[in-house]
């Protein structure tokens, strides 16, 4: 029988993510999707920019591209329908995403002597170079803003530390010591 007539699913008899999530981050079985409530807002306001003004002016061009004949041949319809499959693919993303956020407030956090989720924290590498990471989820870590998800190695390492604490670090190239330096819990 022709694939064409064939139901797929979703997710694949082994386990793997359907084409359109395989880019995306993803979370550790069993683990639970923790969020800053910063992150969290991100996300809900990209998802309303993409409902409300992105995707309706995508259809909009398409609309208009179909309407000047030949669709095959046609770049502005072609590129709209790619697109508005894009638009459609990070709305079902993060649609699955916030169903099962797990917003943790940073604030909250009482012991602030440890390194714990929404920690911003300063480590000296062996080599006395200082970096300052903060620790946040997995869909609003962001890197060049010093922000890294809470499943890094270098968040893993961090967990739980202390200042003046001395942790292993897991890279590439083995194990490298770094020192906790400052930890603060900054406002949102």
């Amino acid at each position: 029988m022709s694939k064409a007539f064939t139901k797929e699913t979703d997710a694949e008899p082994d386990g793997d993510l359907p084409d359109d999530l395989q880019d995306e981050p993803s979370i550790p079985k069993g683990a639970k999707n923790y969020i800053t409530p910063a992150g969290l807002r991100r996300l809900q306001d990209e998802l309303r920019h993409l409902k409300s003004v992105e995707r309706p002016k995508v259809v909009e061009i398409v609309s208009w591209a179909a309407g000047n004949g030949d669709r095959s041949e046609n770049g502005d319809y072609l590129y709209g329908k790619k697109r508005l499959r894009e638009i459609d693919r990070r709305i079902r993303f993060l649609l699955k995403r916030l169903e099962i956020a797990e917003p943790v407030d940073p604030q909250l956090q009482k012991n602030r002597e440890q390194v714990f989720f929404g920690a911003r924290v300063t480590y000296a590498d062996e080599n006395d170079r200082e970096r300052t990471v903060r620790i946040v989820g997995i869909d609003e870590a962001r890197l060049e803003q010093g922000e890294v998800s809470w499943i890094s190695p270098v968040a893993r390492a961090l967990m739980k530390a202390r200042v003046g604490d001395v942790v292993d670090l897991r890279t590439p190239h083995g194990i490298e010591q770094i020192e906790v330096v400052r930890i603060e819990y900054p406002d949102a």
